[in-house]
């Protein structure tokens, strides 16, 4: 009789086990790699709900919100540096020696810690226009370490390499970063692609963006023209090459001669002036010249379409010119018929609406259609592009008007607003959005809500400020009649040089 089993052996199944063991190996290293972000996030630069401003107070740098508290305590002699004011990133410099010009800077975030402390140096990415306004590179700073530059992400990853001799903007162009490596210089941008090889002894920028393309110096000490994709549009046989350019027609020297050449290098215009000044818009229409000190208009066949007889003459559009004469500005057009008398201190052009801007020695502004009629006046205080329409200053009242002269609510347009500025017996308050009165009529000037939600507010020759409910946060005790643009944030009001765009405290 055979012995009966109450249970059969159970068998091994490897491939569970294997799976098993795998999934814990996982685990584990998911905490350790977590921990690891976590621990690396810390000492970066994060993006903030928040909105980030120098301050200036008692001769101390440091940094507030967009509420007006303090973030950095105001302690540095220098600037501080906040490359992108919605990233809690701030650059400080110290040990400062004029003499030698030598220098430190470290980096803090909004805890105050210091981070990114693996280099030596860490600056932002200067940039200024043609204006001298100022900005800095999106995204990216330049740091150093043994002696070298390369460029990092603000969250820490690398970007370039630590194996340049110097990194700095293109001046007016956006996302080109110039780069020199042994004496020679190339173009990077922000995500670290290279654009132009460390080939060059010299690169300055053709156009008003990186797409232009870059007029570059070889070691023949003659110059070229290579694009973005790195082609070659003009060989580098030309003493000088303008930074003018148009409809595949570029302005260059060769042989002591200025000239006009396509891309293929073959002369176009070559005698009839003294220099060029710019390319016209319209293909093949010519270009605006000099002779005599004076500015007109010549066809590419060379044949004089308006006499140089304006001490200044800038294109506004297609046939359209704005000219200079005895220091004042009107509008001519391409057969030299004044369109806009010459009566005005300053003309300029807004594409995006198709108006002119015509201004007087008084800051007055005539406000012109396409037909160059005279639709609006006042003092202009905004152009906004993005939501299309301008603000005016009419009889000491702020009037809202769309690229239709259509007057416009300010509640259409200062959507976000909970307040809205008003006057009554001469004097400025603020009402609600239905009309209904939050801030008395007291005010002998006062500005619009800043995005932030304050408004500065002017009494017995002094200026402070209110928040979004109407409630006074700075009494008005500043005496601002020196600056340009009167704004608050909080109790900080904005710094003389708004180029600076810092906040100061008495």
């Amino acid at each position: 009789m055979s012995k009966g089993r109450r249970y059969e052996e159970p068998k091994l199944n490897l491939k569970k086990v294997f799976a098993v063991i795998l999934a814990i190996i996982v685990i584990i290293m998911s905490v350790f790699i977590i921990k690891g972000i976590l621990q690396r996030e810390s000492t970066k630069g994060q993006i903030s709900s928040k909105t980030y401003f120098a301050a200036y107070k008692d001769n101390k740098w440091g940094v507030i919100d967009e509420n007006g508290d303090t973030i950095i305590q105001p302690s540095y002699e220098e600037m501080m540096i906040i490359p992108d004011n919605k990233t809690d990133i701030f650059l400080c410099t110290y040990d400062v020696n004029y003499d030698t010009g030598e220098y430190q800077t470290k980096a803090l975030n909004s805890k105050n810690e210091e981070i990114f402390t693996e280099y030596t140096k860490i600056e932002a990415i200067s940039n200024h226009d043609e204006n001298n306004n100022l900005w800095y590179e999106k995204n990216v700073l330049k740091v150093q370490k043994d002696g070298k530059w390369g460029i990092i992400h603000f969250t820490g990853e690398t970007v370039l390499d630590t194996e340049y001799d110097g990194i700095e903007a293109m001046p007016g162009i956006e996302n080109a970063i110039l780069v020199q490596k042994d004496g020679k210089y190339g173009v990077t941008d922000g995500e670290g692609r290279v654009i132009l090889d460390t080939n060059y002894t010299e690169i300055t920028n053709l156009g008003k963006t990186n797409r232009e393309g870059f007029i570059v110096k070889d070691d023949t000490g003659l110059y070229g023209i290579v694009d973005s994709s790195k082609k070659v549009i003009l060989q580098n046989q030309y003493q000088e090459i303008e930074k003018v350019y148009g409809n595949d027609l570029y302005v260059v020297t060769q042989d002591g001669t200025q000239k006009v050449v396509n891309n293929k290098g073959e002369d176009v215009l070559t005698q009839g002036f003294e220099q060029i000044a710019s390319i016209l818009k319209t293909k093949d229409r010519g270009v605006i010249y000099t002779s005599g000190g004076k500015y007109g208009v010549m066809s590419l066949a060379g044949e004089v379409l308006i006499e140089a007889q304006y001490t200044n003459l800038v294109e506004a559009k297609a046939d359209i010119f704005i000219a200079t004469k005895e220091d004042k500005q009107g509008i001519i057009d391409i057969e030299n018929t004044q369109k806009v008398p010459f009566t005005y201190q300053s003309i300029t052009y807004n594409e995006t609406g198709d108006i002119y801007i015509a201004e007087d020695e008084n800051f007055n502004s005539n406000i012109l259609n396409n037909l160059f009629e005279v639709k609006q006046t006042g003092i202009l205080i905004e152009i906004n592009k993005t939501s299309g329409y301008f603000e005016l200053r009419q009889n000491d009242e702020y009037k809202y008007y769309n690229f239709k002269f259509e007057e416009k609510n300010k509640t259409d347009i200062l959507t976000n607003h909970t307040l809205f500025l008003d006057k009554k017996d001469n004097q400025y308050g603020y009402v609600d959005k239905d009309g209904n009165v939050v801030v008395e009529y007291m005010y002998d000037d006062a500005t619009e809500q800043n995005e932030y939600g304050f408004a500065a507010v002017k009494k017995d020759g002094k200026w402070g400020a209110i928040n979004h409910k109407g409630e006074v946060v700075q009494e008005p005790i500043y005496n601002l009649d020196d600056y340009l643009i009167i704004d608050f944030i909080g109790r900080w009001h904005l710094g003389k040089d708004i180029n600076m765009n810092y906040y100061n405290q008495e």
